[in-house]
């Protein structure tokens, strides 16, 4: 990215965080979201059903074209007529040749991304037609003339008043902004019309079914109905992604993109359109029914090996709804025709390298879009995979040119990260924290203090504060991770303060280094196989009984990415899954295998913060707050226990906006609840909340989960 279009893209970025109707707006949708779709799926299987869309859509895309020819042949049968464009240009003059041969001069729309991602309202304009959508966001954005800002609520980011005014513009009457019926029925009015004298339909659709030739539209407005019915010629505009091979599969997706897109059981309509119906209109007596499938780089995604999942995508709009950068910028700024998760993925393959270079890199890989997906898809993984694309096209940054040399060579990143403890001293002056921080960084930067480098790091203290045991009835591998090795060294004397006396035997191998998370997180994987093959060979998994971290983040790096990262390498591929199988956090340790004995009432209160790779990389939610309770602290809950605190790692640095708006919310809550104690498994998570509530003078201590539970064994003692 240029400094010219980086400045630009942050410029929109704060221009989108100082809208606060929008912030507040996003944050009461994504509430009402997440409460929505808890109902909606109490009682169904979630993992079963996604396996079930998984196997539907990967059994489709090897078969794209095959399926294709499957549907073509039952669908001309039936009376349609189907065409295949290779891409937007070809699509556009497909459905204006349709327009010209049938003479058509209005057109109304309905369900169709598809469209939008070819741009065809304005081709279509500019050939003279007029074109009106009608599901009532699209018609409000496109009055506004501006793109969807959601995939199932478009016009999410407009207030009411902004909506009356538009309609007043349109009836040439004063709208109450305050009577939303009445707003609703100007738009019924107005679109009815267009429906009823229209020439031509333009609709998308869910599903395409190769074996009968069938489309079926999902939708909570009846529009979509008029559109494909009333007028004399129907256009079905679609991605070749659509197919699926039989009903049964498309009832598969259906039982779970409601419960995905809207916290509904059902919506409101289900549409099956098979092949050319009676129509009065038509001079023939019979409707015109074209299905034009869309390629635009389909085809030769659903072959590549990495990122072909994203056409499992059946754009429910759900990793928008539970992102957190989504929920404080909206899709105008985190997106470009496709929003959210998937957009940043799909927008390269679609749009090209201009569209997305700003965004490929704006990921806090915080899990909750891919724990969310109905389809199954990893959508970190693959966004990192195209921002690591775009550094082969344009060339790496510097800093990841840095990340190589120095995160490979771990006596250089070990004699560079104790040399910051004598960079840091005299910003610190003697404090634990450095709250006005060196003229480099800029103000934006501000929003928390960051910690000192230890003078003594973790690996240093150990052989005098961990001697071995001579028969201990278990051996665990430490593995201390960066931060907790050489930032926060008393979050690991917590933790052998925890287990001392419990025969249990915690080995720190001195050639551990940092996890290879940053690396990751910076597109760089051939970094990150080669830290991940210095950890295995340090780490001995086959000669100890567990492999021990305090970081949530370190220990859902090492379970699920060794394997992947190393998957190509039968040997090493063994020994990383031999160490994942081993890999436990601190939470399920302590409760699991130590089990700690249960403390007396009357500890401090205590808030909780939920590592994103805790609850959602490792799925681990009950352990750390039935720890707190038997602790004795009289734990506190609050909205936002397991959203993101927005760290991220270099995240925090690269968007500091983002980061510290995200990171304001939280605190917001955390405060709001009275707690005297903030506790959180993750050092990264410490160093975050830590800083901001210093930022703010706050009095709420942060503690690792550890040295809170220490600290209560302490207090109950005294």
């Amino acid at each position: 990215m240029s400094r010219a279009s980086r400045r630009q893209y942050h410029a929109r970025l704060r221009s989108a965080l100082d809208n606060r109707f929008l912030g507040q707006t996003l944050a009461r949708f994504q509430n009402r979201y997440a409460q929505a779709r808890q109902a909606a799926m109490q009682g169904v299987d979630f993992e079963a059903l996604s396996r079930e869309v998984v196997e539907v859509k990967d059994a489709a895309l090897p078969r794209l074209e095959e399926l294709y020819g499957q549907f073509k042949a039952a669908a001309q049968a039936a009376g349609a007529k189907v065409h295949l464009a290779a891409d937007a240009e070809q699509a556009r003059q497909i459905i204006a040749d349709i327009a010209a041969r049938a003479g058509v001069k209005s057109i109304v729309k309905s369900k169709s991304m598809t469209s939008e991602e070819i741009h065809l309202n304005a081709y279509l304009e500019s050939q003279g037609l007029e074109v009106v959508e009608t599901d009532l966001g699209e018609w409000i954005i496109q009055l506004r003339n501006e793109a969807p800002s959601h995939m199932v609520a478009p016009a999410i980011h407009l207030s009411c008043s902004e909506v009356a005014e538009l309609f007043c513009g349109v009836t040439g009457q004063e709208q109450d902004p305050e009577d939303i019926a009445s707003l609703v029925e100007v738009a019924r009015q107005q679109l009815r019309r267009k429906m009823l004298s229209a020439d031509m339909g333009i609709s998308g659709a869910n599903f395409a079914i190769a074996e009968t030739g069938t489309l079926a539209t999902v939708t909570n407005e009846g529009n979509a109905r008029l559109v494909t019915t009333l007028p004399r010629v129907h256009v079905a505009l679609l991605g070749l992604d659509k197919l699926v091979g039989d009903l049964d599969s498309a009832l598969k997706i259906l039982r779970i993109l409601p419960r995905s897109a809207a916290g509904q059981l059902i919506s409101s309509y289900v549409t099956w359109v098979t092949g050319a119906v009676e129509c009065a209109a038509a001079p023939s007596g019979a409707k015109e029914l074209h299905i034009v499938f869309l390629d635009n780089g389909r085809l030769a995604l659903s072959q590549d090996p990495v990122f072909a999942e994203a056409l499992r995508c059946v754009r429910c709009g759900s990793c928008a709804n539970v992102c957190p950068i989504w929920g404080k910028v909206g899709g105008h700024t985190y997106g470009h025709v496709y929003i959210g998760a998937i957009g940043l993925v799909l927008t390269y393959f679609y749009h090209g390298v201009e569209a997305a270079r700003e965004l490929a890199k704006n990921c806090l890989n915080c899990q909750a879009c891919k724990v969310n997906c109905p389809s199954g898809i990893d959508l970190p993984r693959l966004i990192k995979g195209v921002a690591g694309r775009l550094n082969q096209q344009e060339g790496a940054p510097l800093k990841n040119q840095l990340m190589r040399q120095v995160l490979t060579n771990r006596r250089l990143f070990h004699f560079l990260l104790r040399r910051a403890y004598l960079a840091q001293k005299p910003l610190a002056h003697g404090e634990r924290l450095i709250r006005h921080l060196p003229s480099f960084f800029t103000g934006e930067h501000g929003f928390r203090s960051l910690p000192v480098v230890a003078a003594s790091p973790l690996r240093d203290r150990w052989p005098s504060i961990a001697p071995p045991l001579a028969e201990p009835k278990l051996k665990v591998a430490f593995f201390g991770g960066c931060l907790n090795d050489f930032v926060y060294p008393e979050q690991g004397e917590a933790l052998l303060e925890l287990v001392r006396g419990k025969d249990i035997q915690l080995d720190f191998a001195a050639e551990q280094t940092c996890c290879g998370l940053p690396a990751a997180m910076a597109s760089e994987e051939e970094t990150a196989r080669e830290v991940a093959r210095q950890n295995i060979a340090a780490l001995d998994a086959e000669n100890h009984d567990h492999v021990l971290t305090l970081c949530a983040s370190c220990a859902s790096h090492l379970k699920h990415a060794y394997p992947r990262l190393l998957a190509d390498d039968p040997a090493w591929r063994l020994r990383a899954e031999a160490l994942a199988a081993k890999v436990i956090d601190c939470a399920s340790f302590l409760q699991d295998v130590v089990g700690l004995a249960a403390l007396p009432e009357g500890g401090p209160k205590a808030a909780y913060h939920a590592p994103c790779h805790l609850c959602r990389g490792l799925d681990v939610h009950r352990a750390p707050r039935h720890l707190l309770a038997e602790a004795g602290l009289e734990y506190l809950s609050y909205e936002d226990e397991e959203v993101c605190c927005g760290f991220g790692g270099s995240f925090s640095l690269d968007f500091p906006e983002l980061s510290a708006a995200i990171l304001a919310r939280k605190l917001d809550q955390v405060e709001a609840t009275g707690a005297e104690m903030l506790v959180t498994d993750c050092p990264g998570c410490v160093l975050q909340l830590e800083g901001g509530l210093d930022q703010r003078g706050s009095s709420i201590k942060v503690r690792h989960l550890a040295q809170a539970l220490a600290e209560a064994q302490r207090r109950a003692k005294d």
